[in-house]
């Protein structure tokens, strides 16, 4: 099975498949405590990062859908990732049985819109590839996500405790303005 990854652009950022030369970028985002203080609040090690990398790539083989990597438009360097997945959880129901959205900026990519902008633009084209519900977990404490999620339309279902944290539980059962 060979699934090409659709290239998205936005005014500022372009959504990509992640390439195998941006890997030392990959791992170095995920390594930066900053980034990772509300994703678990561990950085990954490079062993842990190539795994999750490889993954990413064979979640768009597998299911047709995956995580992009966000690159800004200027300068064509990876601030980030953006994207959908299926993950082994166990958290109900109303939950598990649904892709996840997520996403992840570097350090310096944030506090610019440019979150909002990538996260717009996938939840745009999952809308009309992928339509249906999604999930999405959220640390309680990590506001800018919390509120780019709002705006896309996600409501909290719960709350739960997990190792480094409390975590929002949150559902988007279709695009704002058309549930």
């Amino acid at each position: 099975m060979n699934r090409t990854i659709p290239i998205l652009n936005t005014g500022r950022v372009t959504l990509r498949a992640m390439l195998p030369g941006e890997f030392d970028r990959y791992a170095e985002i995920w390594a930066t405590p900053e980034v990772v203080r509300h994703i678990g609040g561990v950085p990954r090690s490079r062993a842990e990062a190539w795994s999750a990398f490889l993954r990413n790539a064979g979640h768009w083989q597998m299911t047709g859908f995956g995580q992009w990597a966000i690159a800004d438009q200027t300068t064509r360097r990876m601030i980030g990732q953006v994207g959908f997945f299926y993950s082994d959880q166990t958290h109900g129901p109303d939950f598990d049985s649904f892709p996840e959205a997520g996403w992840v900026l570097a350090q310096e990519a944030q506090g610019r819109g440019l979150g909002t902008e990538a996260v717009r633009a996938a939840h745009e084209w999952f809308d009309r590839v992928i339509p249906g519900p999604l999930g999405a977990r959220i640390a309680a404490d990590n506001t800018a996500s919390q509120a780019i999620a709002a705006r896309m339309g996600y409501r909290k279902l719960r709350e739960i405790e997990q190792p480094g944290g409390t975590l929002c539980l949150l559902r988007r059962d279709g695009p704002p303005g058309r549930r």
